[in-house]
């Protein structure tokens, strides 16, 4: 499988979606492009899925679309943004009356639109800290490593200045995410993102904060007796205004920005044009600074406390059921993006309690996941799958050392459907083996790597229980394997062809087989020539040996005799009604047209193939030769009706043992030629291949001579 270059994909990827004139905007976050359509009905999702880079695509309201490219992401947005069809951007085109009737019509009917529209905000205001976030995960990992092998006392109140140092660089992140969040939930609603930065950070500067707990006059500080914490009243204009510190919030952000965002297009309509550049941005700190300070600031805190604090109740008196829940809920919440909720709670958890309960049963999810990739590159290994193998390795590196599941998710889980149930049974025992012990904490935003492991506490209880969620769907995955039966042959016999291809011989291609045929193609390494298309197989044999006509006696040199698998007339495959077959590209042999429905094996061997149907059977012989006998054309269709097959796959049979009964008169009845056809699959591996044809044949003659 070749991959398409960069600006090939990105040209596809345009095409796909339906051209640049499509786009109303273009982004993207660490796996996926995320595009907002004029008219998600011209995407075309099936083309798009089938690219040679594309992991998946993910199709939601609104007209939005995603396509999930992995790591890459990045250079493939770039290369988008760069075509000279998107020159100038992404941009809205105009719309007529009647269109944007039609518009809001289309959003009245989306029930659960709004529901989206949700989530798509809380996901698009942390996706693209996404980085920053990995980053200072990692680097308090590193730290904590540092703090168990009794290097550096990590938790220390007293540390030194280098390790005080070390700490702002990751609490640089988590203290100033609500600025973060706050620019990023603006530009997400399509107003001015330092607007919304400027009032979250007016509520965090050292002036606000400096006053919680201070003599400040107009300051008044209670201390609860029962609960031991204690609240900061600063009276301001004369109005009570409840201090805290936002360090770390993520609820405050969200909330302002949502109603910073009608404050905002408010003015706009209200100031003339010219002079909104000056008056909006400062009207807007106006009012919204206050408003934040005095009421969605104590609410957001109120709103994430109290979620916390149910959580936290549940993990306390049902530990078991938490423990089960999280990690069972996190991969149908992954791949739709609706996970970041969850997220924020972690933080706000660390921010409120100082230590979070959610991330160790979520580790457990995540590690079932990386077991779930393991199995498949474990297989991919085995059947020696060059382009899954590369997709599982770097899937896994992502997983195991950064805690990214997008990767195996969209590259490999969603794509085979028998992975999921098997990666689930791994969440739930990663599951229970944390409610069971009790449940694990972390002080840390962490993203749940092996480079994670030490922020967890108790250790060794996470280790466990991740190491049990991995090797059991890694197990189950192996050995259920994430194919079927039937795609494991065509995907054995693809690969058997590709690599028969890199050996030299000319194959093939899987696609060009009829639907019906391509299950046969896995009796050997798969149709193979030795010229420079299908067609030279005839040219081959013919260069080796010539076509015995009727009457003429057998090539001289000592040959293995294939016999004839029916009785009636023996014709040339050039003669039969099937292109597949007639162009040789499943190797040299005849066509009988049957005098009667009694098929029998034409060879001593093993049957390697007996398709379900009974149209088509594979026998390999002792010494390699592969042959297929396939009894009449598109005869798939019948799905058996009229087929009585006597043996079954791995069977050995002999030369005249019975393989089928056919009921010639239903073959023809339902509009299929009855011809029986016999080909050596691996012609290209012969000295040559000899059909004997024009001559009437019994069951048990010899029409074709085959030497090695």
């Amino acid at each position: 499988m070749n991959t398409p270059t960069p600006g090939a994909l990105a040209e596809k990827i345009l095409s796909g979606v339906g051209g640049s004139e499509n786009i109303e905007s273009l982004t993207h976050c660490a796996t996926r492009l995320r595009f907002q359509l004029h008219d998600g009905e011209k995407v075309d999702q099936a083309t798009l899925d089938a690219l040679d880079g594309v992991m998946g695509t993910v199709s939601q309201s609104g007209d939005r679309f995603q396509i999930v490219i992995g790591g890459a992401v990045a250079g493939v947005y770039s290369d988008i943004m760069n075509l000279p069809s998107m020159t100038g951007g992404a941009t809205p085109r105009p719309q007529s009356d009647a269109e944007v009737k039609a518009e809001i019509r289309a959003k009245g009917r989306g029930r659960l639109a709004w529901l989206d529209n949700f989530f798509e905000y809380l996901s698009d205001s942390f996706r693209p800290l996404l980085g920053v976030l990995l980053g200072a995960s990692l680097i308090i990992a590193i730290a904590s490593m540092l703090d168990a092998f009794g290097i550096v006392d990590f938790r220390s109140a007293d540390k030194s200045a280098t390790w005080v140092f070390v700490d702002s660089m990751w609490r640089s992140v988590l203290y100033f995410l609500p600025i973060m969040v706050a620019y990023n939930a603006a530009k997400k609603l399509k107003i001015d993102p330092w607007v919304g930065a400027t009032v979250m950070a007016a509520v965090m500067t050292p002036n606000f904060t400096g006053m919680i707990g201070s003599k400040t006059p107009g300051v008044t500080t209670t201390t609860n007796a029962t609960l031991g914490t204690s609240e900061s009243v600063a009276h301001v204009f004369g109005l009570p205004m409840q201090l805290n510190d936002y360090g770390g919030q993520v609820f405050v952000p969200l909330l302002m920005v949502a109603l910073l965002a009608l404050v905002y297009r408010g003015l706009k309509r209200i100031f003339p044009e010219n002079v909104q550049m000056v008056f909006v941005p400062f009207f807007s700190m106006l009012i919204m600074i206050p408003l934040t300070a005095f009421l969605i600031g104590p609410m957001g805190v109120w709103a994430g406390n109290g979620l916390g604090t149910g959580l936290s109740w549940l993990n306390g008196n049902a530990p078991i059921v938490f423990a089960i829940v999280i990690p069972m809920l996190y991969p149908f919440l992954v791949p739709l993006g609706l996970h970041w909720p969850l997220n924020a709670l972690m933080l706000v958890n660390i921010n409120t309690l100082g230590y979070d309960f959610i991330q160790g049963p979520m580790g457990t999810w995540n590690f079932a996941c990386f077991g779930a990739t393991a199995g498949v590159l474990l297989l991919s290994i085995r059947h020696r799958e060059k382009d899954m193998r590369q997709t599982a390795t770097g899937a896994l590196a992502a997983g195991l050392l950064g805690g990214i599941s997008e990767p195996s998710l969209y590259g490999i889980h969603l794509r085979f459907k028998r992975i999921y149930p098997r990666m689930l049974v791994g969440c739930l025992v990663g599951g229970v083996i944390i409610g069971v012990l009790g449940g694990v904490n972390t002080k840390a935003f962490a993203f749940t790597s092996l480079l994670t492991i030490p922020v967890f506490d108790p250790m060794i209880k996470y280790i466990i229980a991740i190491s049990a969620a991995f090797f059991t769907s890694m197990a189950l995955v192996y050995f259920a394997d994430y194919r079927t039966k039937e795609e494991r042959v065509q995907a054995n016999a693809e690969r058997d062809a590709a690599e028969a291809a890199a050996g030299g011989k000319a194959v093939v291609p899987a696609q060009t087989v009829a639907a019906d045929d391509r299950e046969l193609v896995a009796v050997g390494a798969a149709a193979t020539a030795t010229g420079a298309s299908a067609g030279t197989v005839a040219g081959a044999a013919a260069a080796a040996g010539t076509p015995v006509a009727a009457g003429e006696a057998p090539a001289a040199r000592k040959g293995l005799e294939l016999t004839a698998p029916v009785a009636g007339r023996v014709v040339g495959l050039g003669e039969v009604e099937d292109p597949v077959f007639a162009s040789r590209a499943l190797g040299e042999g005849v066509g009988i047209e049957p005098s009667d429905g009694h098929v029998v094996a034409p060879v001593d061997g093993e049957l390697i193939t007996v398709a379900d149907t009974g149209h088509a059977f594979g026998i390999r012989t002792a010494n390699g030769v592969e042959v297929l006998i396939h009894v009449g054309i598109d005869t798939v269709k019948m799905q058996g009706e009229g087929f009585d097959v006597r043996v079954a796959a791995g069977q050995k049979v002999s030369a005249g043992d019975l393989l089928a009964e056919v009921d010639l008169g239903a073959v023809r009845a339902a509009g299929h030629p009855a011809v029986t056809l016999m080909t050596v699959l691996n012609t290209a591996d012969m000295t040559s291949v000899e059909p004997h044809t024009g001559q009437d044949v019994t069951a048990g003659t010899p029409v074709v001579t085959v030497l090695r």
